[in-house]
């Protein structure tokens, strides 16, 4: 039937007019031509279900006209009150209400796709909800139709649900798989899709998830949980910082005898990696250098660095040194290979050299080097930044798009850090502190790791508090880079996203299962900030009350 309004006229059986609920939806026995109103959905029916005139859908099936002495009574035309925008986290941003009851899973429903290219979304959400999944092949009444259409942000979906079946479609693979997550949701936490259209895409391309597993040990199932996790609240990122004083934790090949006794195989990392990109997740690796490199100084005690004194700098290399240089490229390039996404952090943060007051006259080889290199003007923060730099090139020679902490790029440098290296922001305690807005003002990109808001500290060292859900859902926005005030609103598209971090620096101060569960509104704020920078349109009460609900 088309979209035009259709009206079935009956025969008289009294001369009083009754109204009778049933089911939820109006019976109306007519007086004299008393006519029934049915409007159309998807297959011309008023509910979506594709009942005919004469029937009515009821959560039991058609009720049956009847009559006295054998005459009929129309049948009873269910109405539904426009729906109700969906619940989930995060929000969605844009819900067009119809008619109709909606969809939940039926015994006989199947999730089938448009194209190969999405049978992991299919199979996966067939899973979740209990349902077959049928392949390539026509959609049904019951059925969820997976899809790629459209063109655009390849983040973005549309999901309609209408004519008791649901269609995602999007762009790209990984919009689909956000709709089914949004699906997926509605259905753990009220059994029921409501009728209509949500068009949605996050707000920022960026969101990231960081896990310090270099000062603390965590399982690889644990890690997978976590992914799990991420996943469903549509998190693009999970970091892995493997590298510190304290461990490093993934197996190598190139150099073994720098690897803690607890450690990640490569096979378990292969296994991380692929539930990451089944989730649409890049895992970013992280080996921080030139500082941060204790465990490699540990099996190579001749490359840490020392002052004119002998005082050894905790965790730095000597940079002047070429074989500290040549052991870093070693393990980037080793590790290119198992981590096969597009990102990469540098680290390039708490280089002791540069946290004395005179760095030149505490460490004059470096100093030496500095001049041999950039001229007998540059210093030992020229050699620092030549050192990011030069590792960054290694990584381009790989196709990635590398990051540092904000603290290694330097005020007091000549030499200026490659072009294209993302600045990840994260404090405004280090020496000669830079404010975000100079950052942004010469034309960089960041991403926002603010440390007051997004860093779960283990322990909870110098000033860190545990940071809760209620301070990030109401007080933060990507915006926010630096302690609680936001930048001017011309830099929110240089700010690519931010990432909500674990660091382990008293290791033992918490079990996985505790951080575990210490995280989880922290991660479930930062989804719903990060999709939608806006005012949330739930108070905090009832934002946490639906993720117990959504489990």
């Amino acid at each position: 039937m088309t979209g035009r309004r259709r009206r079935v006229s009956r025969k008289k059986t009294s001369g009083r007019r009754n109204r009778l609920l049933l089911g939820g939806g109006i019976l109306v026995a007519g007086a004299v031509a008393a006519t029934v109103a049915l409007w159309p959905s998807g297959d011309g029916s008023p509910d979506g279900t594709g009942a005919s005139a004469g029937t009515s859908a009821s959560p039991t099936g058609p009720v049956a006209p009847m009559g006295s002495a054998g005459t009929s009574v129309p049948s009873p035309a269910r109405t539904y009150p426009l729906s109700q925008t969906p619940r989930t986290i995060p929000a969605v941003r844009e819900h067009t209400p119809a008619r109709g009851p909606g969809w939940r899973p039926a015994a006989a429903a199947r999730v089938v796709v448009d194209d190969d290219a999405l049978a992991d979304e299919g199979r996966l959400l067939a899973g979740e909800l209990k349902m077959g999944y049928a392949g390539r092949t026509a959609a049904r009444t019951g059925d969820v139709e997976l899809g790629l259409a459209g063109s655009g942000d390849r983040e973005s979906y549309t999901m309609t649900v209408r004519a008791g079946r649901v269609r995602i479609t999007g762009p790209g693979e990984a919009g689909v798989f956000y709709g089914t997550r949004t699906l997926k949701q509605e259905v753990h936490g009220g059994g029921t899709a409501p009728e209509g259209v949500v068009r949605d895409a996050p707000a920022k391309p960026r969101r990231g998830f960081m896990l310090d597993i270099a000062r603390k040990y965590y399982t690889a199932d644990w890690i997978e949980d976590r992914i799990r996790e991420l996943g469903d609240l549509k998190y693009n990122e999970l970091g892995l910082h493997f590298s510190d004083d304290q461990g490093f934790r993934i197996e190598s090949g190139t150099h073994p005898e720098i690897v803690s006794r607890q450690h990640l195989t490569k096979a378990q990392v292969r296994g991380i990696v692929a539930l990451a990109t089944s989730r649409h997740i890049t895992v970013v690796p992280e080996i921080d250098s030139p500082g941060h490199l204790g465990a490699v100084i540990a099996a190579h005690p001749d490359l840490q660095l020392r002052s004119a004194s002998g005082t050894p700098a905790r965790g730095a290399v000597d940079i002047s040194k070429p074989a500290a240089a040549r052991i870093v490229d070693d393990l980037l390039g080793e590790y290119a290979d198992l981590f096969p996404g597009s990102y990469w952090h540098l680290g390039g943060d708490e280089y002791q050299a540069l946290a004395v007051s005179n760095p030149a006259a505490s460490y004059p080889q470096l100093a030496a080097a500095a001049k041999a290199r950039y001229g007998p003007n540059a210093g030992v923060a020229d050699l620092a930044t030549g050192w990011l730099n030069d590792r960054a090139a290694v990584l381009r020679r790989h196709g990635r798009t590398v990051r540092a902490w904000n603290d290694g790029f330097y005020r007091t440098s000549a030499v200026q850090p490659a072009k294209g290296l993302e600045v990840a922001y994260w404090t405004g305690k280090e020496i000669g502190a830079r404010r975000p807005a100079e950052y942004l003002g010469a034309g960089r990109t960041l991403l926002n790791y603010n440390d007051a808001y997004l860093y779960y500290v283990l322990g909870q060292p110098q000033t860190f508090v545990y940071p809760t859900g209620q301070r990030i859902y109401e007080q933060w926005t990507p915006r926010v880079l630096r302690g609680s005030t936001a930048v001017p609103a011309r830099y929110d598209r240089q700010i690519l996203g931010g990432v909500f971090a674990v660091w382990s620096d008293r290791a033992t101060a918490q079990t996985q299962n505790q951080v575990s569960a210490g995280i989880r509104m922290p991660l479930r704020a930062t989804a719903q900030k990060l999709w939608d920078a806006g005012k949330p349109a739930l108070p905090w009460a009832q934002f946490r009350q639906l993720a117990g609900r959504l489990g």
